[in-house]
């Protein structure tokens, strides 16, 4: 099912087909001058696989903002991919492009703006902060001395977005298979626990914590995997289950946030691997809100707990999580899924922040952060060494 363009299913079929890939978070393709972009609307998922089409970069907002699309690493790429359609898409963007007169300066300011917006639709991950400042250097270079050049250079980024999306997963996995391996000897393999959904769903492809589970999966490595539904928005029981259904993983089971503890002590697991929206200078992790409550149970009985995502992730601008900005959600989204009466109050926090002192080791792409002699993390020092 879509609710977009024949053209954009189009391009979505061969896509998914061309990838061997029915867990496809989006599509992009950028032919003569015009991109085409369409996002899986995640709040359909199980029932339904609808595309929905990105014309403008209102509907890129609007895609992050209503959490139809979600996952730190996929909310940068969408931004970035919807400007690029904004660019050179979107008529009414493209005559008020047409309409500047002030040279490359107004263009690069033109553009900037549209990226301060972008910024707006979500506080809490760093990835799409990083996104937009990692896009301003590349937009602000001294070779682009035209419109041109900058369109294109944004349109070139973006699809190199794409790709080292999924080259970085598929490094955060194996190295965190590795430490995993080494740390956990059973024949038959590692007894996973996670929460939210960090898969192929949250990214470009792959996936970061649940990229760890699919390549020990691939080693024959994986002995079991639980995931927390994770509410409100059941993105543990909605995404999370999906996947490990439609990868055919062993041993799967779906339990409520409630049930870690009870889990972990009647079925055993050797370890949590959770994703991450932001990691501090300290080692403090924003997350899907419950995973710190999981990280204290998993101390408590003796579980690894791992983090993992991408090096754009770490934050060396924030010194602790005492200074992570964290997301409300509209009090709705809870009630209307939890048959909660009309009127009552509630709190609604998207993510919570995981102390260090409860994560053994923060996985990225570049290696494997664990803490050191005095028990720290040095974050600091692992992004100086990788930048």
């Amino acid at each position: 099912k879509s609710n977009s363009s024949s053209s954009a299913t189009t391009a979505t079929t061969a896509a998914m087909s061309n990838n061997g890939d029915n867990l496809r978070s989006l599509t992009f393709s950028y032919e003569n001058g015009t991109a085409k972009f369409t996002v899986l609307d995640q709040l359909a998922l199980p029932h339904e696989t609808t595309y929905v089409a990105i014309l403008k970069i209102e509907d890129a907002w609007d895609a992050i903002r209503s959490m139809r699309i979600r996952g730190a690493p996929l909310i940068a790429i969408v931004a970035v991919l919807g400007l690029a359609v904004e660019l050179t898409s979107n008529a009414k963007a493209v005559k008020e492009l047409d309409g500047l007169t002030g040279g490359v300066e107004e263009v690069k300011t033109f553009v900037f703006q549209k990226m301060d917006y972008l910024k707006t639709s979500r506080p809490t991950a760093v990835n799409l902060f990083n996104a937009m400042e990692e896009l301003k250097g590349i937009v602000d270079n001294a070779d682009n001395t035209s419109r041109e050049d900058v369109v294109n250079s944004i349109v070139t980024h973006a699809q190199y977005m794409l790709e080292r999306d999924v080259s970085d997963n598929k490094a955060i996995g194996s190295h965190g298979a590795d430490d995993l391996l080494a740390r956990h000897t059973h024949p038959d393999g590692v007894r996973v626990v996670t929460i939210c959904n960090t898969g192929s769903l949250a990214t470009a492809g792959w996936g970061t914590a649940l990229g760890v589970a699919r390549e020990l999966q691939c080693r024959n490595k994986l002995r079991s995997i639980a995931a927390l539904e994770t509410r409100p928005y059941n993105q543990g029981s909605r995404l999370t289950a999906y996947e490990i259904m439609t990868e055919n993983m062993p041993n799967p089971c779906l339990i409520c946030d409630s049930m870690a503890a009870s889990y972990i002590r009647a079925k055993g697991a050797d370890a949590c691997v959770v994703g991450a929206d932001r990691v501090c200078a300290n080692g403090d992790t924003a997350n899907k809100i419950g995973t710190f409550q999981l990280s204290i149970i998993a101390k408590e009985m003796g579980v690894d707990f791992f983090v993992a995502s991408p090096f754009t992730t770490l934050d060396v601008d924030l010194e602790s999580g005492d200074m992570i900005e964290i997301e409300e959600r509209p009090p709705g989204e809870m009630l209307d899924s939890s048959g909660a009466p009309k009127g009552m109050s509630c709190w609604n926090p998207a993510f919570d922040v995981t102390p260090a002192d409860y994560i053994t080791g923060i996985i990225t792409e570049k290696g494997v952060l664990r803490k050191g002699a005095d028990g720290k993390f040095d974050v600091k020092g692992f992004v100086a060494k990788h930048s």
